[in-house]
C-alpha cells in the first residue's frame, strides 16, 4: 500500500516526507530522490498530521526509489572512499586559493548530481572563482555551505558526556537557544568544561527540563520572602525545586528544610517583632553644640 514516510537523509541529517509504494518499517535503509538528487535515507516513521506539523512542510514532495540492496551497500562503501579523496584534494585546492576558510566535510550526492563542501569562516567569502576550479577538478556541480560551530558538531561529533550520540546528530533539527539562566535554575555546575557540548557552546540538553523547573519554581515561595510554617516564622534562603521544598532561616537561628505543603502563609513584608523591653523614659532634648552657657 502506498504511503508517506518521514525519512532522514543527507550528511546534515535532514528530515523530509517521502512517498513510497512499498510498506516500510522504522530503520529501513532506502534510496530516495530529494530536491538535491538521489540520496541515501533511513525510514523513521509513517508520516502523520503531527509529523507534518513538526516538519512545518519542509522538504516534502520527495519519493522513495527503492529499499537499499546489498549492491547499494557495497556502492555506499565506495562512495565514502570517494568522498575522502575529494575532501583531501579539495582541501588542497582551497588552501592554494588563499581564501580564509576551513573545510569541515564533503558530501557527494549518491546520484552524482552535486558535491557539497561544508566550511567555516569568520567572514563572508567570495568563492565564485573557487567553485569554477572545483567544478573543473571534480567534473560535477559544486555547492558551498558555510556552517557554524554547532553545525560543525552535527557533522563531526559522535558521543556526548552522557555516553549517548550527541543530540544535534540524532533528533534535533534546530539548535535551541540556551542561556546561563537555565544553568543556574537547575543548579548545574558553572564549570564551562562540564556544561559545554562538543561545539563549545552550552549543552542543548540544559533546555530540556528548564520549563519543568520553571513551573515547579513558581509553586514555591521566592527566596527572600518571609513565611509562616508549622515550625514557626522565618525567611526563605534557598529553594529545592524538584523536591518542592524550601530552606527557611527561622527566627531562633535554626535552618530548616520545609516542605511546600507545610508553608502556611507567605508574608507580604518583614514580620514586625514585638518589643520585649519596657518603654524608655522620655529624654530631654540635648542642647545644640555651643549653646550651653559656661558657669561664671
Amino acid at each position: 500500500m502506498a504511503s508517506n514516510y518521514v525519512i532522514r537523509y543527507s550528511a546534515m541529517r535532514h528530515l523530509g516526507e517521502f512517498h513510497s509504494r512499498d510498506d516500510l518499517t522504522r530503520g529501513t535503509k532506502v534510496v530516495v530522490h530529494s530536491k538535491r538528487g538521489t540520496e541515501w535515507g533511513e525510514v523513521l516513521c509513517v508520516a502523520t498530521a503531527k509529523t507534518r506539523e513538526y516538519l512545518q512542510k519542509r522538504d516534502t514532495g520527495g519519493k522513495v526509489l527503492r529499499v537499499a540492496t546489498p549492491e547499494d551497500e557495497r556502492t555506499q562503501a565506495e562512495h565514502w572512499q570517494s568522498e575522502q579523496n575529494i575532501f583531501k584534494e579539495g582541501k588542497q585546492i582551497i588552501a592554494d586559493s588563499g581564501l580564509s576558510m576551513q573545510v569541515i566535510d564533503v558530501e557527494k550526492i549518491l546520484g552524482g548530481e552535486r558535491i557539497v563542501f561544508y566550511y567555516v569562516a569568520e567572514a563572508r567569502v567570495d568563492f565564485r572563482e573557487l567553485v569554477k576550479v572545483l567544478a573543473k577538478a571534480f567534473n560535477s556541480r559544486i555547492e558551498m555551505r558555510q556552517i557554524g560551530v554547532r553545525d560543525e558538531a552535527k557533522l563531526l561529533a559522535d558521543y556526548g558526556d552522557c555516553g549517548k550520540p550527541v543530540c544535534c546528530n540524532t533528533h534535533l533539527q534546530e539548535m535551541p537557544p540556551v542561556s546561563m539562566k537555565m544553568v543556574k535554575a537547575q543548579k548545574a555546575t558553572l564549570d564551562p568544561n562540564k556544561i559545554s557540548g562538543r561545539c563549545g557552546r552550552l549543552k542543548c540538553c540544559l533546555r530540556y527540563e528548564y520549563e519543568t523547573y520553571e513551573a515547579y519554581r513558581k509553586e514555591l515561595p521566592k527566596v527572600g520572602k518571609f513565611v509562616v510554617t508549622k515550625q514557626g516564622q522565618g525567611k526563605v534562603i534557598a529553594q529545592e525545586i524538584l523536591a518542592q521544598k524550601v530552606i527557611v532561616a527561622m527566627e531562633d537561628k535554626r535552618r530548616l528544610l520545609v516542605d511546600a505543603a507545610d508553608v502556611l502563609t507567605v508574608l507580604s513584608g518583614r514580620p514586625e517583632k514585638e518589643s520585649e523591653e519596657p518603654e524608655s523614659r522620655e529624654r530631654r532634648p540635648r542642647p545644640k553644640k555651643g549653646s550651653e552657657k559656661k558657669p561664671e
